[in-house]
């Protein structure tokens, strides 16, 4: 069995963290204040927040050969999510939660300071 990293740990940690906050913040704080908070774009926005934070832990969790490149797109939608939140306003803790996630994810994607700065291609890293 292959051990997982701590700087992985931190970022599996940090995505099932923000999984909960966005969660539980756009189930329970969005719904109850209304207005703003349950607009559209953002309320999905928030919900897929969760669900690829979710996703980028399975995939660290699994030790999938293409975590990487689900990393990158979580930062990306962290980010967003962080940015609408912050706009909406009274959303601290999902705020927090975002940036901790895609600074994570963002290393994460990068190799974690290993030198990888480019994903080899997909059909390279799966086996065969």
């Amino acid at each position: 069995m292959q051990s997982i990293s701590p700087d992985m740990q931190h970022c599996i940690d940090d995505c099932l963290h923000c999984y909960r906050t966005c969660l539980q913040e756009s189930m329970n704080h969005c719904l109850e204040a209304g207005g703003r908070h349950v607009e559209p774009a953002h309320f999905r926005l928030m919900t897929n927040c969760a669900e690829i934070c979710r996703t980028a832990a399975s995939f660290m969790l699994s030790n999938s050969p293409v975590h990487a490149v689900v990393c990158a797109a979580c930062a990306e939608v962290c980010k967003a999510c962080a940015d609408s939140c912050e706009q909406i306003g009274e959303m601290d803790e999902c705020v927090r939660a975002c940036h901790a996630c895609m600074q994570s994810c963002a290393s994460m994607a990068q190799g974690a300071g290993q030198g990888f700065t480019q994903p080899t291609p997909l059909q390279d890293r799966l086996p065969m």
